[in-house]
């Protein structure tokens, strides 16, 4: 009877109704008092009491799985019927709403702020070298960001992975050696970090390179201020804190006044009235000569910032991950953005 009863259960599981009349004969074939499942019933009367229990099991599971594709089917042949009645084809399909990702509406509007004051768009491979990623922007061998914990490498090669930052946008342009150089680099970037509602392992960057005779930190302060003032609004104030880049030197962080609270404090930017937004400096000497420009005769800033980051303060959003699962709920606030 076990033999049976699988062989049984294959079938009725791979059963498919073509139409009703198909649908009905499966129920006679299997359910019906004369059918193929009560007959085994009829039979457990001769099954071993030690046996009973496991038959009986089985019986039962079967019956109930032949009694589901029966209903199941018959619900998809109801479904189908009150489509056919209330669906007139003739009409015009629904206008489908969309709009903008809000990233790609913070980085256009990024790209117009400085294109504006002169810098132009530059792009670049997202999987990079060793000498563009890290070795020409003066990263030390045993700096961390080349460790696997840090960096995602390809395939098991130590000298090609997924760029970490755009600055190897930056190394490409210099390379040209067509001077003087005015670009900013934005684009996809990737770090092995753990995901979470301040970080993710892919986010996006825009870096900005200006290299010239007789470029100053001054200058640098005056591009940034006026980048944060066109993109937060004339009120916002910024200010520079020393800091450390392999690439840069001398290098800052700047912070921008709270848009929230207008510097007044809260929750955003921790009750101090600021909030980081970029890393910047000068360029280092060493970075311009592994790019073959003289270092004595040129000079230059550079910077870069999250877009992740300036969205979440520009929009409010408080949860990273949400601009990569595609919830319509929270894309759809956007719509209206042009």
């Amino acid at each position: 009877m076990r033999e049976k009863i699988a062989g049984l259960l294959e079938q009725i599981q791979s059963f498919e109704a073509e139409s009703r009349e198909h649908l009905e004969a499966f129920r006679i074939q299997y359910l019906s008092k004369k059918g193929l499942i009560p007959a085994l019933f009829n039979d457990f009367k001769q099954v071993a009491a030690e046996d009973r229990k496991e038959m009986g099991m089985l019986l039962n599971n079967l019956k109930q799985k032949a009694q589901e594709i029966l209903d199941l089917q018959q619900e998809r042949f109801v479904a189908v019927k009150e489509n056919k009645i209330q669906m007139d084809t003739s009409l015009p399909a629904p206008a489908l709403g969309g709009g903008r990702h809000p990233l790609s509406i913070v980085r256009r509007d990024l790209n117009s702020i400085f294109e504006r004051i002169g810098f132009k768009i530059a792009e670049g491979p997202e999987i990079e070298d060793d000498f563009h990623n890290f070795t020409a922007l003066n990263f030390p061998e045993e700096h961390p960001a080349r460790d696997m914990q840090d960096t995602f490498f390809i395939s098991k090669s130590p000298d090609i992975a997924l760029r970490t930052h755009t600055s190897s946008v930056q190394v490409r342009v210099m390379e040209q050696g067509k001077l003087p150089i005015r670009i900013i680099a934005p684009g996809r970037v990737f770090r092995n970090e753990a995901i979470s509602a301040r970080a993710h392992c892919i986010f996006h960057q825009i870096e900005g390179l200006y290299i010239d005779k007789d470029v100053s930190f001054a200058d640098l302060k005056q591009t940034l201020f006026y980048f944060a003032q066109e993109f937060f609004g004339p009120e916002t104030k910024i200010r520079f804190r020393p800091s450390y880049f392999p690439f840069t030197e001398t290098s800052a962080e700047m912070d921008v006044s709270c848009n929230i609270c207008g510097g007044k404090g809260c929750n955003i930017c921790k009750y101090s009235g600021w909030v980081e937004i970029l890393g910047c400096g000068m360029v280092d000497p060493n970075v311009l000569e592994a790019c073959g420009i003289d270092s004595n005769v040129y000079s230059g800033y550079a910077f870069g910032m999250g877009i992740e980051r300036i969205t979440m303060m520009k929009y409010q959003i408080n949860d990273l991950r949400l601009f990569f699962e595609n919830d319509m709920r929270f894309l759809k606030q956007f719509e209206t953005l042009v």
